[in-house]
This record gives C-alpha cells, structure tokens and sequence, in this order.
C-alpha cells in the first residue's frame, strides 16, 4: 500500500508544473463562462433558453424565476413578464387628406406561456416589430375612414372602436396589449380652430334651443291657466243672479251683527236694499 502511494505521489510531482496548468485553465474557463453558467432570473422574469449544439430554442419550456445552471455553450434570454409601458408618437391622414398626430401610451406584456415561441419567431425586440407596427397598421386604416373632426371629438366613439379593434389584433401575436392611452390628439391650428369654434356654435344653439323649448312651455301653462280662468269665470256667471247676490249679502251682514262689537244695522236702507251697518266706537 505504501508502495502505491509512493508511486502516486512520485507520479504527481512529476505532472505537477501540467496539473496546475490544467487547473488553473479550468479555473480560467470557469471564470470566463461564469455568467453563462449560473443564469439568476428575476422577480417577473422569465428565461427563453437556445441550445446550439441540440435542440436550437426551447419553445415547450419556460425558466421561471430563481438560479438556472447551464451548460456553458448554451445561452439564457431573459424577458419581462411585468407590465410594462412605451410611447409612441406618430402621424395618420384622415378621409380629407388632413394629417393628425397621435401620441400614445401603450400598456403591455408577453404572454408568460408563449415567451420561447416570441424568442424563436421575433426576438427581444417584440415592441419594435410587433407591437408598434401593428396599431399603427390598425390606426391608420381605419383613422383615414373618417373626418378629422370624428377623430377629434371622439363623435359616437369612433376612435375608442378603433383602439379596441388595434388592442384584439395585436393580443394575436403572442403579447398582452392591457389598454392603448391617448395622450394628445393634435390637429393643424386652423382645423383644431374652426372645429372648436363649431362645437362652441352647436353649443350655442343647443342652448338657445333649450330656452326657447321652456319659452313655450311657459306660454302653454299660462294659456291653460287663463283657459281655466275663463271657464271659471263663465260657469259662476251662469249661476249669479240679483236675488242670489241680495240673499248672500243679508247672511253676511247678519254674521257680522252677531259680532261683540257695538254698532247700528239699519235694514232696507243701503244700496240694492242691503243693510247698512254704522261703526263702532
């Protein structure tokens, strides 16, 4: 046994200059590929890996979060799977021929299931080839279907029906569009102005309009009022008569000498022949 290890010890002095250069190129390569072989992905992340020796992009398997060991050929994607959010400015042409300029603010993320298929088709730079291109595709066609000032005012929701429609076409192409925010909509000064100055007339009308809606109701419940009076008037006319009026004056006399204060009624004598009361003291 001690023989052996002799011969062992003997045999590693004598390759001991060749094993610290094996090691310490190990060491090296370690060294070097070490970004390669220990991957961390992040919270809200997710690693698309490509094996060039085998089986290229692996599309069926997403990396989840956490320390990912690779072998030191094969290369780790990291995508964000958070929500992210990018801006964009760009001009259309409506029906007329009038350019409108849209500044957008899109909110989106990759679908987490379909990350290695995005890695393999479109590449890190999914925004730029998928997402921007096609709502300007969607926008465009559709904005140059209408008027600048359909676009302008949003008139019966045109342009919230257009986002809708760019939102569901890009949700297509393996990304989550959450909403697409307008941030300005800006039209030529002289257009922007005469559309502004039109909603101020049509709002100008509508108020006159209005006004003169509850101008004829007002006259209506007044001629109803003096109908009614009319009618009144006639029906208590029908009734009257100068012994009726006589009768009714005698009775109201009468309560009033029933009153505590000390006066004269004198009968027969006033006018039509009613009483004639004289005050009191």
């Amino acid at each position: 046994m001690g023989n052996f290890v002799q011969k062992i010890w003997r045999w590693v002095k004598g390759k001991l200059p060749y094993l610290i250069t094996l090691v310490l190129v190990l060491t090296l390569l370690i060294l070097y590929f070490w970004n390669r072989i220990f991957v961390v992905i992040g919270p809200g992340q997710a690693g698309a890996l490509y094996r060039p020796l085998t089986s290229g992009t692996v599309t069926d398997y997403v990396y989840p979060e956490g320390l990912q060991v690779l072998f030191p050929l094969n290369k780790m994607t990291i995508y964000d799977t958070r929500v992210q959010v990018i801006q964009h400015d760009f001009t259309v042409l409506t029906n007329r021929g009038l350019p409108i300029t849209l500044k957008l603010a899109i909110r989106f993320r990759p679908i987490y299931e379909l990350v290695g298929v995005l890695h393999q088709q479109v590449g890190v730079d999914y925004p730029k080839k998928i997402i921007l291109p096609q709502i300007e595709s969607v926008l465009r066609r559709r904005i140059g279907q209408h008027s600048p000032e359909e676009i302008y005012t949003n008139k019966e929701g045109v342009l919230s029906n257009i986002i809708a429609l760019a939102i569901e076409e890009v949700g297509q192409k393996f990304v989550e569009v959450d909403e697409i925010i307008i941030r300005t909509v800006e039209l030529p000064k002289p257009v922007r102005t005469a559309i502004e100055e039109k909603l101020i007339y049509e709002q100008r009308h509508l108020a006159y309009k209005f006004r003169l809606e509850q101008e004829k109701q007002e006259a209506e419940r007044k001629r109803i009022e003096a109908l009614g009076i009319m009618v009144y008037q006639d029906i208590i006319s029908s009734t009257l008569d100068e012994n009726l009026l006589r009768w009714q004056g005698i009775q109201a006399t009468l309560e009033i000498a029933k009153s505590e204060n000390s006066k004269v009624v004198v009968i027969g004598s006033g006018e039509q022949g009613l009483p004639i009361i004289l005050g009191n003291q």
